[in-house]
């Protein structure tokens, strides 16, 4: 089993405290290092946070988010081995081609490290403060994971589209791994497992116990019968609590759940901890 830990962009005090955390992570043998991602956090927001009950995220306006790339390109250079992603940048409010050269430059820097997660998103006033129409975001996304990977294939790209018109050029650096930057697919709801099926490397699964992952599963392991595309390709993600204990990460292995993600809220002795119990 992967370790992760998320986030290490939030709540940060200094810059030091979000690298030595990936330092200390990294030299107690976790494989990577998550991030979340809002470029705005409203004072108030009609939008429902799909993943708490009370339809509100666990964030305050005042909480730091660093920008996921920019936080990871920190890290990147001070660690070595340590996996960077993102889980996850919200894709569909974003500029694709920007976006593209962020992702394939970060690898570069990284030396093949950089893992793309990838979301719709569900804030509606963040789509607004960033000047883009929320409606029909799913389609723009599918667009776009189609149209940035044609940017990292280092041929003349040509993409004309209902979003895009991208025509007669190429953007270096590429990737350095091929044939891309892993895209893993956030979330579980809507078209999610279509879209795994269709445009992801992986799945980074929110908000799922053991006994919510058998039916998803299925549903999964149906969208890439349909799509021609083997199941068994999809790296799996999920969040993980120590509470859990083995037993939880050997059922989740048995699922085929290769990777877990905790969250140790800078608590640098929880990270040597876990490490301690279940990786060393």
């Amino acid at each position: 089993m992967k370790f992760g830990i998320v986030p290490v962009n939030i709540g940060v005090a200094t810059p030091e405290q979000m690298i030595t955390t990936a330092q200390v992570a990294e030299d107690a043998g976790y494989e990577s290092v998550w991030t979340f991602e809002h470029v705005i956090v409203p004072v108030d927001y009609q939008s429902k946070y799909p993943y708490a009950a009370s339809g509100k995220m666990g964030a305050a306006p005042e909480t730091p988010f660093v920008d996921p790339l920019i936080a990871l390109t920190a890290i990147a250079m001070q660690t070595k081995t340590i996996r960077l992603a993102t889980g996850v940048n919200i894709v569909a409010q974003t500029n694709a081609l920007l976006l593209a050269k962020q992702a394939a430059s970060l690898d570069f820097l990284s030396g093949g490290r950089f893992m793309l997660g990838a979301g719709i998103g569900w804030l509606q006033e963040e789509f607004v403060a960033m000047g883009v129409p929320y409606e029909r975001r799913g389609a723009r996304f599918d667009d776009y994971m189609v149209a940035m990977k044609k940017v990292w294939s280092g041929e003349v790209v040509e993409h004309e589209s209902e979003f895009l018109s991208w025509h007669g050029f190429k953007s270096y650096p590429l990737p350095v791994q091929k044939p891309g930057v892993p895209i893993v697919m956030g979330g579980r709801a809507g078209k999610i497992y279509e879209r795994i099926a269709k445009y992801g490397d992986g799945w980074f699964i929110p908000g799922a116990g053991v006994d919510d992952l058998p039916d998803m599963l299925a549903k999964l392991r149906a969208a890439c019968e349909v799509e021609g595309r083997n199941y068994d390709e999809i790296e799996l993600t999920t969040m993980w609590g120590p509470k859990g204990g083995a037993d939880s990460l050997k059922a989740l292995a048995d699922l085929g759940v290769s990777r877990v993600v905790t969250i140790p809220g800078g608590d640098l002795d929880a990270i040597k901890s876990v490490a301690e119990a279940h990786i060393r």
